[in-house]
């Protein structure tokens, strides 16, 4: 006899139960992050711009001579700290020396020049004194002459020799005036160290006197030396790269952004950024002063010819200069070309895309390359006392 099988519940209900959950859970989960990513996309990530195309950069002061020379001896080597107006070369200077002596030569035999024009003009003032005693002379014997000949006291030839002595000591006197009116053009009205010709001395002695200071080279700004290239012995020639010096205290960033990362880019937005040299534990903090006027390419040695058959479409970067919190720069010190990763927080759109108002901010200046006069007119003074005779 065949038993009734009586109905049971599948087994796998329950496991079907626990992944349904699980299923959802996850989904829900996903969710949740798409959501949170969602909402960090819009509200965060939208609002920054990042790139690793960014590098530490900043002044490179070539240092040159002013005169031609031979070094004699040098002061400094690459990596060492030089500040404003601290001896870098030593150049020989006895070339300078001589054409020193020759300046001062040349200006008290100007000033003795100067001296023997107004003895000479002088010496014309009594010359005309001369020729118009002459004058009157030649005149009165005229005079006393024409009577005679309507009486014919006199002959006739004689008068003519009266009068052709009149004319002559005229002649004599108008010459004489004319060589004093020369002579005292070039020296009336002016004392002796006010004379052009003596003024031109002076300014040939300051410019002999000023060769031999800058025989000697000093730093024209503080910072360190880099890319020295000047030996002991070379003669170098004015204007001839030396070596550089690096400012690092005052570095800045230059960072590359894509053409499509630029539209929400404004001066004045902060940045952040992460060197290789201190890795993420060093966070500098800057903010954008500028966007290059270019793209990288337009301003490279050869511009690129897009004009040509074979074109290939290149995104561009354009520089954007971004000043940094000198503080964190000497706590942490850079070097130029050092690479960075630069994150741009661009919340605020308000600020300008390109500058608005003239630069007023940037004032670079030296003062090492200024030599005072004083000493140089001092000693010009001495000689044309010397040479003045007393006057």
């Amino acid at each position: 006899m065949n038993e009734a099988a009586t109905p049971t519940a599948p087994a796998d209900v329950p496991a079907t139960g626990n992944r349904r959950r699980i299923l959802l859970t996850i989904t829900f989960v996903l969710l949740l992050l798409a959501a949170g990513w969602t909402v960090l996309e819009v509200l965060v990530l939208s609002k920054r711009e990042k790139t690793d195309d960014a590098y530490v950069t900043g002044n490179q002061i070539r240092v040159s001579s002013q005169i031609a020379g031979i070094v004699v001896e040098v002061f400094a080597r690459n990596t060492s700290r030089v500040e404003p107006g601290q001896k870098l070369l030593r150049l020989d200077d006895a070339d300078a020396r001589q054409a020193l002596e020759r300046a001062a030569a040349n200006l008290a035999q100007t000033v003795r020049q100067v001296r023997q024009q107004t003895a000479q003009s002088v010496q014309f003032d009594a010359q005309i004194a001369g020729r118009e005693l002459e004058l009157q002379q030649a005149e009165e014997d005229l005079r006393q002459r024409e009577p005679l000949l309507a009486e014919q006291a006199v002959a006739g030839e004689e008068v003519r020799h009266a009068r052709n002595a009149v004319a002559l000591a005229r002649t004599a006197l108008r010459q004489s005036q004319q060589q004093s009116a020369a002579a005292r053009a070039l020296v009336d009205h002016v004392s002796l160290e006010q004379n052009p010709s003596v003024l031109a001395a002076v300014a040939a002695y300051k410019d002999a006197w000023l060769h031999t200071q800058r025989s000697i080279i000093v730093a024209p700004a503080g910072g360190y030396i880099a890319q020295r290239s000047v030996q002991l012995g070379q003669r170098i020639a004015p204007g001839e790269p030396l070596m550089s010096i690096i400012a690092l205290q005052d570095v800045w960033l230059e960072a590359n952004f894509k053409e499509k990362q630029l539209r929400n880019l404004r001066i004045g937005q902060p940045a952040e950024i992460e060197t290789d040299v201190y890795g993420g534990d060093v966070v500098f903090h800057g903010r954008i002063i500028g966007l290059s006027a270019g793209t990288g390419a337009a301003f490279s040695l050869l511009p690129p010819q897009n004009a040509s058959g074979n074109w290939i479409k290149i995104t561009q970067r354009v520089p954007v200069k971004i000043a940094l919190d000198p503080r964190e720069l000497a706590a942490h010190p850079l070097r130029i070309g050092l690479s960075t990763t630069t994150t741009i927080d661009t919340h605020d759109r308000d600020g300008a895309v390109l500058a608005v108002d003239p630069v007023s901010d940037v004032h670079e200046s030296t003062l090492s390359y200024v030599h005072d006069p004083v000493t140089a007119e001092q000693e010009a003074l001495k000689i044309i006392r010397a040479n003045s005779g007393g006057n």
